[in-house]
Order: structure tokens, then sequence, then C-alpha cells
């Protein structure tokens, strides 16, 4: 399966985006997918995931509340919709996929697209 993400760009803090990664390939399989972001000189880390069975969803504790994921099977896209935005939240984001449940660890998935810029301004 093939995984590209776009939506990002450059917003002011308390704005939103909604990023959206749109899978192409063998998308008959039912997959989990992972939201991960990397700031600049810090690792790669977990902010959203939802399952491909069951839709559970899973958040990093600093975005819950904020950040929303969902999914069109219809369309073969998730998407992560972002309130609230910080400064904090400025990282290149990458979306992910699995087969299988969801998970918090960026290895556990098989699949990768290239990542998205958010860019939050104070």
């Amino acid at each position: 399966v093939q995984l590209q993400a776009s939506g990002g760009g450059l917003v002011q803090a308390g704005g939103s985006l909604r990023l959206s990664c749109a899978a192409s390939g063998r998308t008959s399989t039912r997959y989990s997918v992972g939201w991960f972001r990397q700031a600049p000189g810090k690792e790669r880390e977990f902010v959203a995931a939802i399952s491909g069975t069951t839709n559970s969803t899973y958040y990093q504790d600093s975005v819950k509340g904020r950040f929303t994921v969902s999914r069109d099977n219809a369309e073969n896209t998730v998407y992560l919709q972002m309130n609230r935005l910080k400064p904090g939240d400025t990282a290149v984001y990458y979306c992910s996929a699995r087969v299988g449940l969801a998970s918090m660890k960026d290895n556990a998935y098989e699949y990768w697209g290239p990542g998205t810029q958010v860019t939050v301004s104070s």
C-alpha cells in the first residue's frame, strides 16, 4: 500500500488544520493507521492512531482533546483534525499503516508515506 499525507501548512497558534492520509494500492485490507511527527532535533513521536477493524482511536496525552483521528473507508483516507494548535505542535507529520491493531510504536508500522510540514506560529 502507498500512503500520501497532505494538508500541512502554516497556521497561527489557536488555529486548525486537517491532515489527510490517502492510501492507494492494496486498499482492500483494513489497515490500522498511525500518525507520527518529528520536530527538528527531536525523535519521531506518536501522535494518534486508529485501528483498522475496530476503529478504536488512541492519542498522545499532549494532543488529547485537541486532535481527532478518523477514517473514510470509501475514500481510503484517514484524517487528523488538529484544533487549538500550539507552537509545540510544529513538526513534520507522517502517516503510517500496518495490518493488525493500532500501535503507538513507530517500528510496528510497515508502510510510511512522505511527511507533511505543520508550522504553528506564536
